[in-house]
């Protein structure tokens, strides 16, 4: 729960005073973008191993 905690604290600090709200909200949209697409990747790993593919 710390570790949740602390990642929250940190995406706030990251986005407190940045310059303009269009910068801001592009920002926020890349982040949660990344994101997303981290777990994609994971969840595309995951099931790979999980469906016994070979990896050659």
């Amino acid at each position: 729960m710390k570790t949740i905690l602390l990642l929250r604290e940190i995406y706030i600090e990251g986005f407190r005073n940045i310059g303009s709200f269009l910068v801001r909200n592009y920002f926020k949209a890349f982040a949660w973008f990344s994101f997303v697409m981290l777990i994609v990747v994971l969840y595309a790993f995951v099931f790979r191993v999980a469906t016994g593919f070979a990896f050659d």
